[in-house]
């Protein structure tokens, strides 16, 4: 990877880190499931209408779509409402590495190196010493959704590798058109017609505030350059990059909501940072000290 676009992809994460906070603003005033309906909604409508469809096969939009609003997003939301913080979330989350890079070494056959295993050993052990959190920033059913919604991301990763899309932003928006009505229909089945009657009630300038910030930044800016990046270089060489994304998520719920950082996230962080160090630059420091 080039040093510019791994700067990008940093900047990335950081945008994608402070977006948790963000995300627990919204669920502040709305259900989780309206806010990444109205979210996806928004991404679609109005540049769907203005952006020509992308040159691939039709079942690759549709699932992306569904695995990243409602999959990915509306199960993280889901956890986040059940009591997980916003920083906690943030590190869980990064489960999705681990799954992305077991699913491209059995999908798509990409080679895993010495330092690409020790990088995740690492950064794994930085993440299983959250469950060791006792702040009240950790549930157990919160965990469990946030769980899911990181399998779900290692899907979307593959996802665009095998859609193989150069109109990466066409694509991004295209799918954002199939997660808005099953999110509707889960926050209609989960709290019934109450969620819209009391719509307007509910949306303050928190829930503005927060959903502009995921339409805008995050998700249309975010994961075009994101996917731009995976289909320039192997899924297991990006992937990992969002390791930075807890640190940056802890950092920002710690501003925005005054959230405990211990001594167990702090370490947590240190040890998923030196994992990635050592799965970006492993085998470039080797090289150089040979």
């Amino acid at each position: 990877m080039t040093n510019r676009d791994f700067i990008i992809a940093i900047l990335i994460t950081f945008m994608w880190g402070v977006n948790f906070s963000f995300i627990k603003l919204g669920l502040t005033s709305l259900d989780p499931f309206m806010l990444a309906g109205l979210r996806f909604f928004l991404c679609a409508i109005p540049l769907v209408f203005f952006i020509k469809k992308p040159d691939v096969k039709f079942i690759y939009i549709v699932s992306y779509g569904l695995f990243f609003g409602v999959g990915l997003w509306g199960i993280l939301y889901v956890g986040m409402h059940f009591g997980i913080s916003a920083g906690v979330a943030s590190i869980v989350l990064q489960l999705g590495v681990f799954f992305t890079v077991i699913l491209s070494y059995i999908i798509l056959k990409e080679k895993i190196d010495i330092y690409n295993k020790i990088g995740f050993v690492l950064a794994l052990s930085g993440i299983l010493l959250v469950f060791l959190v006792t702040d009240g920033t950790v549930t157990i059913l919160g965990m469990m959704f946030v769980i899911l919604s990181a399998v779900s991301w290692a899907i979307l990763n593959i996802i665009i590798k095998k859609a193989n899309t150069k109109d990466v932003f066409s694509f991004l928006i295209w799918s954002t058109l199939f997660p808005p009505i099953p999110l509707f229909l889960l926050a209609y089945f989960m709290q019934g017609d109450i969620v819209f009657i009391n719509f307007f009630d509910n949306i303050d300038t928190n829930a503005m505030i927060s959903i502009v910030f995921q339409v805008y930044p995050t998700t249309i800016l975010g994961y075009w350059v994101w996917n731009s990046l995976l289909t320039k270089y192997p899924v297991s060489v990006v992937s990992p990059l969002s390791l930075l994304i807890p640190i940056f998520g802890l950092l920002g719920s710690f501003v925005l909501f005054n959230e405990e950082i211990g001594i167990y996230k702090i370490i947590a962080s240190l040890i998923i940072l030196l994992g990635l160090v050592i799965n970006t630059f492993g085998n470039r420091m080797f090289i150089a000290k040979v």
